[in-house]
């Protein structure tokens, strides 16, 4: 990925750090706080690993654990999430951060944590999970709103980390409902939990909350009758006090909880100056704000004033950093802000708010921010845009579902009215090995009618489109080289994808046995790629070199080229990815070659495992891959593993049987296949390979089928058949068997 797009997708440097900083900052604790000291010496004593904080929003579940982190003698992490956390990719660095002062090992491996769809369960999650349990001290880390990381594949994730937590430690997750993954953990005893009725207000509680207010002249009785028309909740008896601080008449509050906030967050803030309650409605369109960030979005200069003024009125705004630069409202005042900030002004205000926020964001280069800013705009045009340009980019980050939420909420019809959206799309699910949805948009792509884009846009689609026709083959080797000749002629010098076109162009002299213009493509691309950060192009093309110095006799300029592949994996933190998987089975057959067995088995699994997401729809790239990764098995004596994958290029070829010299390649190993004496194991499928990590979990047989979407018979079928390769009978043993050859964590 070129250097200007990983920062594109980061985000500038300094507000990238302070925006992390905000997230993992432990939230200030009020002196005027009601404690909750009983609550926390009862779930600390509980000994449980997790203790869940589950309830409505207002019932004081942040204070709780702020409170108990001020009071902790472990070591503490705090996590922070909001929405454009839910993502494995996003979610589990967050936390690997939030421990690093105090786990080495969360800190060696946070850039690490980047696995796509199960690359995040079978490879990051595991990773966390042992750096935590090998941490040197007990720690407690804290993880608030975890209902914003709702989806099943950071719930997923969680669990695993969760069920590593070494006893003396422990892990506090707060949120507004319970997370399907704690009812698993209940069943297994490792769970504490702290509800809605834990957290209630008695009288004397209330008292203690009126006072801290200023609200002193309320009589027990009148007291008494708010807690009960409140039933005890928090906010509600702190919205109250503070109208009854400023208020002759009787207090009074019924209702529903969501009822009881609206009318008396109404009545708060109509007690305010009319500016400061104009900067609270519509600042709280930002999830974070700082008095930079609405200065320009409010069109104001007096942001920082106004800050000050609704933090000494106590007005559920919260520092989240160390200097006091960053803050965030209360969830729930801020719902109630954000409704009232459209009644109040207007749809219409509301979308020009989130064009400035976006358009700030843009300028601040936090693109991900921008465009969650200019979805809620209705601004669909800018913010597929962006999301075209950062796709690739993020793709090379893992964050794969926030693009799937993106692409979402814009739907369909936006959608396919974007070519490079398109184009960035069809990549996406071409590179990670996603057969339904490749062929829905290379389908989608080949629908665009290039004669009818502006003529400086069509030949720059052309090419792109090219380009994703090539790697496919899906019309034979023929026009594949075609296709690679067309982007090698009409990709610019400058682009940041003609290395790309380069090895697309090799790669199509490959197939028709051209291995000097191959050589000559490889090499001009590999030099380019680095200049422009775009480690994908070096992964596949360093491993074709060292196999053209194979087949020349070669093997030290063979073994230098697999080196250079398999640091380039390294350096971008790649691992799991399918554009790996060559590179690994290369670096694994120099590395038997030599000699060097017990390297070349940690290489073979590492290929294997990236295997996965080879499919036909790189079917060239895929049958290479599993053509070396055989020839690994049958050195180590394994045929059975090697027969095995020569089935796999059987399947591929039946799809896609024009590959040309590939094909020379399957028929040269079944000719090896055919002398060599039946040893070995018959490895782990793709399909079985998918399944694996979700036996680190408590999921039962059906879930796991509804996350792989395949039947309950299916994935009984498939563990069956781990428990035989593995020679195991259990899960518990099939994760340590699977952990022992390399097929889950590092």
């Amino acid at each position: 990925m070129p250097d200007m797009l990983r920062n594109v997708v980061l985000g500038g440097p300094e507000l990238h750090t302070a925006l992390l900083d905000s997230k993992t900052q432990i939230p200030h604790l009020r002196a005027s706080s009601v404690s909750r000291s009983r609550q926390i010496r009862e779930a600390r004593d509980s000994g449980a690993r997790v203790v869940s904080v589950a309830a409505p929003a207002g019932y004081g579940k942040s204070t709780m654990l702020s409170e108990w982190a001020a009071t902790e003698s472990r070591r503490v992490a705090w996590v922070s999430v909001d929405r454009t956390d839910d993502d494995p990719a996003l979610l589990l660095p967050l936390i690997a951060a939030a421990c690093s002062p105090f786990s080495p090992l969360a800190a060696a491996v946070m850039a690490d944590m980047r696995g796509i769809g199960a690359g995040a369960l079978g490879r990051s999650a595991p990773m966390l999970a042992a750096a935590l349990a090998s941490t040197p001290v007990s720690f407690v880390l804290f993880i608030d709103d975890v209902h914003l990381v709702g989806s099943e594949e950071c719930q997923d994730a969680l669990e695993v980390v969760l069920a590593r937590i070494a006893t003396g430690s422990q892990v506090v997750l707060a949120s507004r409902q319970e997370s399907p993954l704690i009812a698993r953990l209940r069943g297994t005893g490792d769970a504490w939990d702290v509800s809605a009725t834990d957290l209630v207000f008695d009288r004397a509680e209330a008292r203690a909350v009126f006072e801290a207010a200023g609200a002193t002249d309320v009589d027990d009785d009148e007291l008494a009758e708010v807690v009960i028309r409140c039933e005890g909740w928090p906010t509600g008896l702190f919205l109250c006090a503070l109208v009854a601080r400023s208020s002759t008449g009787p207090v009074s509050a019924a209702g529903s909880d969501r009822y009881v906030a609206d009318y008396l967050y109404r009545e708060c803030l109509s007690r305010l100056p009319k500016d400061l309650a104009a900067f609270l409605r519509r600042s709280s369109i930002l999830d974070q704000l700082s008095p930079e960030i609405c200065n320009s979005v409010l069109e104001i200069d007096t942001a920082r004033t106004l800050i000050h003024r609704v933090e000494a009125a106590n007005l559920f705004l919260a520092p989240t950093d160390r200097n006091r630069a960053w803050f965030r409202f209360h969830a729930l005042f801020r719902e109630f802000l954000l409704a009232e900030l459209e009644r109040v002004e207007g749809a219409a205000a509301v979308a020009e708010l989130h064009r400035r926020a976006a358009t700030w964001h843009e300028a601040h280069q936090v693109p991900a921010h921008a465009v969650e800013h200019w979805i809620r705009a209705g601004e669909y045009e800018r913010a597929s845009g962006l999301v075209a340009e950062l796709g690739l980019g993020m793709y090379g980050e893992g964050q794969v579902a926030t693009v799937r939420r993106w692409l979402h909420e814009l739907g369909d019809d936006v959608l396919l009215a974007h070519p490079a959206l398109v184009i960035s799309m069809t990549w996406t699910a071409i590179l990670l090995g996603e057969v339904r949805s490749g062929k829905r948009w290379a389908r989608a792509l080949d629908d665009v009618r290039a004669e009818e884009l502006p003529e400086t846009d069509r030949v720059m689609f052309e090419s792109a489109r090219a380009m994703v026709r090539s790697a496919m083959c899906e019309h034979g080797y023929h026009r594949a080289a075609a296709d690679a000749a067309f982007a090698f002629e009409h990709e610019p010098a400058n682009s940041p994808w003609r290395d790309q076109a380069l090895h697309l162009y090799g790669m199509a002299a490959l197939l028709r046995g051209d291995e000097q213009t191959a050589r000559v493509s490889f090499e001009e691309a590999i030099p380019l790629a680095t200049v422009m950060g775009n480690p994908d192009t070096v992964i596949l093309s360093e491993p074709e070199l060292a196999l053209i110095a194979i087949d020349e006799g070669r093997w030290a300029d063979a073994a230098d080229h697999a080196r250079r592949g398999i640091d380039a994996i390294d350096a971008s933190h790649m691992e799991g990815y399918p554009t790996t998987a060559l590179a690994l089975a290369v670096a694994a057959r120099v590395a038997v070659h030599g000699g060097h067995h017990p390297a070349g088995q940690r290489l073979l699994a590492r290929g294997m495992r990236a295997r996965v997401g080879c499919t036909h729809l790189l079917p060239y790239l895929s049958v290479r891959v599993r053509v070396q990764l055989a020839k690994v098995h049958l050195m180590l004596g394994d045929r059975a593993g090697a027969a095995h994958l020569l089935r796999e290029c059987d399947d591929i070829l039946r799809i896609r049987p024009d590959l040309g010299t590939t094909g020379a390649l399957v028929e040269e190993l079944r000719l090896g296949l055919a002398i060599a004496p039946m040893t070995g194991a018959v490895p782990l499928t793709p399909a079985e390979l998918r399944l694996l990590p979700y036996l680190q979990t408590h999921l039962t047989i059906a879930e796991i089928g509804k996350r792989l979407f395949v039947s309950r018979n299916t994935v009984s079928s498939q563990l069956g058949s781990i428990y035989r390769k593995l020679s195991v009978t259990s899960r518990s043993q099939a994760v340590e068997r699977a952990v022992a050859l390399g097929l889950l964590g590092e």
